[in-house]
């Protein structure tokens, strides 16, 4: 299977990474949720050439990740703003900072800590059942193929 078919796989993960499976992707919505807005400070920020970075949100502005607005400087310029479908990808980035931060900080301790404003306390995120509010982990999943799952190969076959 060629990548730029992964997101017709019947998988979740699979039609996730179609959109977010590459480093800078990530890395730009890390910076889009520390209130980074602008082209220029992306590039700065990140280091990615104009061209890769460009197509990154130009993408993101396709899936409607990140809204384009205008705004005015000594040009007219724009913004990248995360829209509702964007900030809710903010689990994500929390999940893969809590596993670097456990896996891969070398004895250092985490480089952010992340403060809930409700309570004012740091926090670590959990992820819980959304029937009974039991944390869940691997092996108390089971996956359970649906019926659009197989709709999905019927379709990929007849194709």
């Amino acid at each position: 299977m060629k990548w730029e078919e992964i997101g017709h796989q019947p998988c979740s993960i699979a039609r996730t990474l179609s959109i977010l499976g590459d480093r800078w992707t990530m890395l730009i919505l890390r910076n889009s949720f520390m209130g980074m807005r602008r082209f220029d400070d992306f590039q700065q920020n990140l280091g990615v050439t104009r061209h890769v970075l460009s197509e990154r949100l130009k993408r993101l502005v396709e899936h409607g990740i990140l809204a384009k607005t205008p705004y005015f400087d000594r040009q007219e310029r724009f913004e990248y703003r995360l829209t509702v479908k964007g900030l809710e990808l903010y689990p994500i980035l929390l999940s893969m900072s809590k596993w670097a931060d456990k896996w891969m900080d070398e004895g250092q301790g985490a480089p952010i800590q992340y403060v809930h404003k409700s309570c004012d306390k740091p926090f670590q995120p959990v992820l819980v059942c959304s029937e009974c509010g039991e944390e869940v982990h691997a092996r108390q999943v089971k996956p359970i193929f649906t019926q659009t799952y197989y709709n999905i190969l019927n379709q990929q076959k007849r194709a």
